[in-house]
């Protein structure tokens, strides 16, 4: 009799612990954020998890904001001030000795350009062209400019002109008879990357 009661009692601690160990795995199963999917067939699953990935994936396009905001006028650049916009427009090419010029940018730090010097050097973007542009784009805003003569290179504003406006930018070079080749270049790409100082 006493064998008998000392083996219900461990029978009763077994299932007990048992008992114990599947509430514990199901707490744990339960309290994980993932789904757990329960499926006969291991292609069933991966089909569930393809077209997951499917939904995230094009959740994720429909998120995915556009680089650079494309406007097509002076009033949208003002409308888009700070933000990355591209746009095209009209190169031009003056020389710190062309009529009327002093040989001193508009812009601070107020170079003296008649010593040839027709670059910039920006603690962030290195040594880069100088150009004149419209008083929206503030002094100091570096410009990516491409599509000209197949190249590609960085700028930056230090400079008015009175006859620059809009969607217009004049290129800085060493004298004025060093434009004349130059004219005036259409459907230039420019890309502000930085607005101001």
């Amino acid at each position: 009799m006493k064998y008998k009661h000392k083996k219900n009692k461990e029978l009763i601690n077994y299932f007990f612990c048992l008992f114990f160990i599947i509430a514990l795995a199901f707490i744990i199963a339960s309290s994980n954020q993932k789904d757990v999917i329960v499926a006969s067939n291991i292609n069933s699953v991966k089909a569930i998890e393809s077209s997951r990935v499917a939904l995230t994936s094009k959740e994720a396009e429909e998120q995915i904001i556009p680089e650079y905001i494309t406007v097509s006028s002076l009033e949208e650049i003002k409308n888009n001030s700070g933000k990355k916009i591209e746009f095209a427009g009209t190169i031009t090419g003056y020389g710190p000795d062309c009529p009327g010029c002093s040989g001193i940018l508009a812009c601070p730090p107020n170079m003296n350009v008649l010593n040839n010097n027709i670059y910039y050097n920006d603690s962030s973007y290195g040594t880069i062209r100088i150009l004149a542009a419209d008083p929206s784009i503030p002094c100091g805003s570096i410009i990516k400019v491409s599509n000209y003569d197949n190249q590609e290179f960085y700028g930056i504003v230090l400079d008015r002109g009175r006859d620059i406006h809009g969607l217009t930018m004049d290129l800085l070079f060493e004298s004025e008879n060093t434009t004349s080749y130059l004219g005036r270049r259409y459907n230039i790409n420019f890309k502000i990357e930085r607005w101001g100082f």
